[in-house]
């Protein structure tokens, strides 16, 4: 069932049929977590007992809050306000806590949950969002006599989120918890080593590195340019003929890790353990999610570069002036190693080419530049929203006043 807009509510809500569906709400970040919640809206309802409705609404707010505990203070308020039964708050970023990185927080008393999309790793990551908010579900739904005592722990095992994959990755735990000034009362976290991999890779995951690839599409060009020289060159065949694969290797990892660093340094995209508002140890996993990220789209774009360059050596060069100005006999290898001399030349000039690409282009590889975008967004919404009402204001005024000179003249 698709999600409903607010004059769709408006109807189910004068359906005197519909007034005993339960009404979930998904607040969801901008971009995968939205993909992920349009997608819930499809499938839940399909599969939960009873009459459901489920509404999703985008909203940038997580990114001026700090901690799961605001996240569920704000969630509650727009369950409350938008007269849903229960509302789950989809978010892309990291939280953590002292018994690791956290999949999920629940309030029963009000109703409300709060789902981190990067615990639940890089693999298979819809499908684990869904597994997880079927069991957030089933806890909301739960009676009070069912809850735990606060400090005991179990892994979960219902909606496959005790199979063995699982399980050799990084086992979910439920916790009971109670903290001071705050409704959380259950959380689902990913404990150890294995469970801050996971969380970095679904941070790398959030990233979208393939995206990457169309971001750089100024050093893309400037790199195909380059590989085009290097047809015409005897001397870039006999470079890529004559090297051992060692020295390839070796050669090949250092133009990553130039335009690499290039990309970082030009764009500015490490994160400052300060910037990090909520969490300051959250720094180093931003900085090693932005460098994951960059690795495998410049990684991506290479492989682009090297499959173009291997077809363009094939249909343009002839096997035989090949042999003539190499000495050997010309096979496949040979065409191998004269695209990879291309790619390598293509590559150094596209690290100088990525610095001519826009900042917002190469930043949504960056997990601290796309939440502050979001909090500037949310924060400007909220500026155009107390402009609008303090202008409404003084429009009545005014109508008022002009309305009491009439009556007196």
């Amino acid at each position: 069932m698709p999600s409903q807009s607010s004059e769709d509510t408006e109807a189910v809500t004068g359906d005197p049929a519909s007034d005993q569906a339960t009404v979930l709400g998904l607040i969801a970040d901008p971009d995968m977590p939205e993909t992920i919640a349009d997608r819930l809206a499809d499938t839940l309802p399909d599969q939960l007992d009873g009459e459901w409705h489920v509404e999703v609404d985008a909203d940038p707010v997580t990114a001026t809050l700090k901690g799961t505990s605001e996240i569920l203070e704000q969630t509650a308020h727009k369950c409350d306000a938008h007269g849903w039964t229960y509302a789950i708050c989809i978010t892309d970023l990291p939280v953590r806590s002292d018994d690791g990185p956290v999949v999920a927080d629940i309030d029963h008393d009000r109703g409300v949950a709060v789902v981190s999309v990067p615990g639940m790793g890089g693999l298979q990551t819809p499908r684990r969002v869904h597994q997880v908010m079927r069991q957030v579900i089933d806890e909301l739904l739960g009676e009070p006599e069912e809850r735990d005592e606060p400090g005991r722990t179990r892994e979960q095992r219902r909606h496959g989120l005790s199979g063995r994959a699982i399980g050799l990755l990084a086992p979910i735990r439920r916790k009971a918890v109670e903290t001071e000034g705050s409704h959380l009362d259950v959380r689902y976290v990913t404990p150890g080593r294995r469970g801050r991999l996971r969380l970095l890779s679904g941070m790398v995951r959030t990233n979208r590195p393939w995206r990457l690839v169309f971001g750089l599409s100024r050093a893309l060009a400037a790199a195909v340019a380059t590989s085009a020289f290097g047809l015409s060159s005897s001397t870039i065949w006999m470079v890529g003929d004559q090297l051992n694969i060692g020295f390839k290797v070796l050669t090949t990892v250092t133009v990553i890790a130039a335009l690499v660093t290039w990309l970082i340094a030009a764009h500015d995209l490490w994160e400052k353990r300060g910037d990090t508002r909520s969490d300051p140890q959250l720094a180093w996993l931003y900085n090693a999610s932005t460098l994951l990220t960059l690795i495998i789209g410049v990684v991506a774009l290479l492989l682009i570069l090297f499959v173009v360059n291997f077809l363009l050596a094939w249909l343009i060069l002839p096997a035989s002036l090949l042999t003539s100005m190499l000495g050997t006999e010309t096979g496949v290898g040979t065409y191998l190693a004269v695209a990879w001399a291309f790619t390598t030349l293509g590559g150094i000039a596209g690290a100088l080419g990525s610095s001519l690409e826009t900042d917002q282009a190469v930043r949504q590889a960056a997990y601290g530049y796309r939440e502050s975008r979001r909090r500037a967004e949310y924060q400007e919404q909220e500026s155009s929203s107390d402009d609008s009402g303090g202008s409404g204001s003084d429009d009545s005024r005014d109508s008022e006043s002009s309305g009491s000179g009439s009556g007196e003249s």
